[in-house]
């Protein structure tokens, strides 16, 4: 959960002082913290940058400038920019981690933002929370122990709460105030705190993953930030390793992984990663959010070795789900065939990412 807010004046004012006196202590101190994560990124980045609310619209990313250089905000997405008209402020404050944004939209209802990069609005969130929570939980037989990392709005939880096997959800979130925020305006995916199965964990999910019992959990899901700064590890070998280490034999993945439109490299790193650390199936799924950066976010799903997992053909239907369908509230997006045609993949990805691999014989494999 990446990037920050503020206001293009104040971003140029702080500019402004960096290149009168680049040894001014206080305006490091004031650098919001997208800009020390798109740095952490980019050392040669040197622009101050943030998303903001001007004339009524919030961008992501809002584009400052540095002398005669213009950069975005966060080097995931260079060049482009993602607009929503805002109908009215709710919150905005810092926590310890990232700045904490939500807003009425006009057309997506409210929307939660950290660090300038949009987390959810109301009208799309189905489609990412009901993927992620459903494309590894309907692909195993009565899954009974989850994790989440991360995800701390609620929604996965409300998903994943569908599945009557399921006895504990461990959740691991940084950040105790995005919850408190869920819980204050989105209620509707808050709601997957109040399960009794839940059992909430605040802090860093790679210590916690450390000291987690090997073989406990029959399915992790990373609902992660951007790897864009300090959340680069998330999609490093070291993190994978303590999940497949968590997970029992034949246990299952979903992890957040980018937009198959903008990152097949990033894409094609977490395989090669996932593929030699879990040494089950490893696929590439999809699905349409409109909110997010070119309009859909793609799923790394994997098993780790143990009993084979067919995902592309879900032997857990949610239709057959004691009370899947309604439970909380009614499914919107997800369904068996939305399930697989999830893995359906164009052309241009499986040439782009079949191409970075060594061998054509294991990305086949793999797609």
């Amino acid at each position: 959960m990446e990037a920050g807010a503020g206001s293009g004046l104040e971003c140029q004012k702080i500019m402004d002082g960096k290149v009168n006196d680049s040894k001014n202590a206080s305006d490091k101190a004031i650098i919001p913290s997208c800009c020390l994560k798109a740095r952490a990124s980019d050392p040669e980045l040197e622009a101050i940058c943030h998303s903001t609310v001007v004339s009524g619209w919030f961008s992501e990313p809002e584009s400052c400038s540095a002398g005669k250089r213009v950069y975005f905000n966060n080097p995931m997405w260079p060049g482009e920019a993602h607009s929503l008209k805002v109908e009215k402020m709710l919150y905005k404050e810092k926590s310890e981690y990232q700045e904490i944004l939500v807003f009425e939209s006009s057309t997506f209802g409210k929307v939660l933002v950290l660090d300038g990069i949009v987390q959810l609005t109301e009208k799309d969130e189905c489609a990412y929370q009901e993927m992620i929570a459903h494309l590894p939980l309907c692909s195993i037989h009565s899954p009974k122990n989850v994790l989440v990392v991360g995800g701390g709005d609620g929604g996965v939880l409300r998903e994943i709460s569908r599945h009557s096997s399921v006895e504990l959800i461990d959740i691991c979130e940084i950040d105790k105030m995005v919850i408190d925020v869920s819980k204050k305006f989105f209620p509707e995916l808050a709601i997957g705190f109040e399960d009794p199965r839940v059992q909430l964990h605040i802090g860093d999910a790679s210590e916690f993953l450390r000291h987690a019992p090997a073989g406990k959990y029959d399915a992790v899901i990373v609902d992660s930030s951007d790897p864009v700064g300090p959340a680069q590890e998330l999609v490093e070998r070291p993190f994978f390793e303590t999940i497949a280490r968590a997970l029992r034999p034949g246990g299952v993945l979903c992890n957040m992984a980018e937009s198959m439109w903008l990152h097949t490299h990033l894409i094609q790193d977490m395989i090669s990663i996932c593929h030699e650390t879990f040494k089950g199936s490893v696929h590439y799924a999809w699905a349409s959010v409109p909110t997010y950066p070119s309009g859909v976010i793609g799923f790394l799903i994997c098993s780790t070795e143990g009993p084979p997992v067919d995902f592309i053909h879900p032997i857990n239907p949610i239709e057959k789900v004691e009370g899947g369908l309604k439970f909380r509230r009614e499914l919107r997006f997800y369904n068996s065939e939305i399930h697989r045609a999830a893995f359906a993949l164009p052309s241009f990805v499986k040439r782009e990412v079949a191409l970075l691999r060594d061998s054509s014989t294991t990305a086949q494999q793999i797609f």
